[in-house]
């Protein structure tokens, strides 16, 4: 067993199942591994000396780029929308219509705002973005090993793939599935393309893009990183899986949610900043234990 798994912040409903499904991806080979991450909180730390971290959406939200009148309207929509998103209690048909408002409402503010493309590396810069403890290792150890990383984010791809450039990871073998910019000729944001992925229709996206999963058939050994429950969905267009071992960071809200995340992810990581155990994982599965 991986000494990590006996980390303080780890919990296994079934930590059998998990030694058979890691046992099983070994056999079949790392050339045979995809791994599957959320962003937001997932691959970038929700909290540093006790302050929040924040989302690509926030790094936006929070900069000089944004007017005070807009950070106003964008924090009233986190204040109505954030606990309905977080609410074990509400089932996900209901929430979904509130998501696609919340999100929906959000970028309508921002294309005010004329955002251009070339102060987003600027923005990024000087923002409190964080990527976990660890990320060097896991980004750098995957690309070693030619395993894809798809990063499938309900934020905004262009920030997003700004903060993994600005680390020095954004290596060939990452893709990312998010929410785009669409700029106009002169570099303003006048919209936002295609069509809208937030929390709960991370499915459609992933059933969306089967092209991408169609080039990875020979790769149907998952290992899934997220932080909600609707990360769980992001590998529906994987063809054919094998094994999927599904990692979740629970950062906040621990007690109501402990639960209902031990029910849905394999290996559960109560307040841990760091990467640790992911990496610790995905060093056993490429036989560098």
């Amino acid at each position: 067993m991986i000494a990590e798994l006996s980390n303080p912040s780890v919990c296994m409903k079934n930590p059998q199942r998990v030694q058979e499904i890691l046992e099983s991806m070994v056999k079949a080979g790392s050339n045979t591994v995809q791994v599957i991450s959320d962003f937001d909180m997932t691959l970038t730390r929700f909290a540093y000396n006790g302050k929040r971290c924040p989302t690509c959406h926030n790094i936006l939200d929070n900069s000089r780029l944004i007017s005070n009148d807009c950070k106003e309207e964008l924090k009233e929509l986190l204040d109505t929308y954030y606990p309905i998103e977080i609410d074990c209690s509400r089932p996900v048909e209901e929430k979904l219509p509130l998501m696609v408002e919340w999100w929906t409402k959000a970028h309508e503010i921002l294309v005010q705002q004329e955002i251009k493309k070339d102060q987003l590396a600027i923005v990024v810069r000087e923002s409190e973005a964080k990527l976990r403890d660890g990320y060097q290792l896991l980004f750098d150890h995957l690309h070693e090993h030619s395993i894809p990383l798809l990063i499938f984010s309900a934020g905004i791809g262009d920030i997003l793939e700004e903060v993994i450039r600005q680390a020095g990871v954004f290596h060939p073998n990452v893709k990312v599935f998010s929410n785009y910019m669409d700029f106009d000729e002169s570099g303003v944001l006048r919209a936002f393309k295609g069509e809208l992925i937030h929390i709960y229709n991370k499915r459609e996206g992933a059933l969306l893009n089967t092209g991408h999963f169609q080039e990875l058939r020979t790769r149907p050994n998952v290992l899934l990183l997220g932080d909600s429950l609707g990360d769980l969905n992001m590998a529906d267009g994987v063809q054919d899986m094998e094994n999927i071992l599904k990692i979740g960071f629970l950062n906040d809200k621990v007690e109501e949610r402990k639960q209902s995340y031990l029910d849905a992810y394999d290996i559960v990581l109560v307040k841990d900043e760091t990467l640790e155990v992911p990496n610790a994982v995905m060093l056993y599965l490429t036989g560098n234990k």
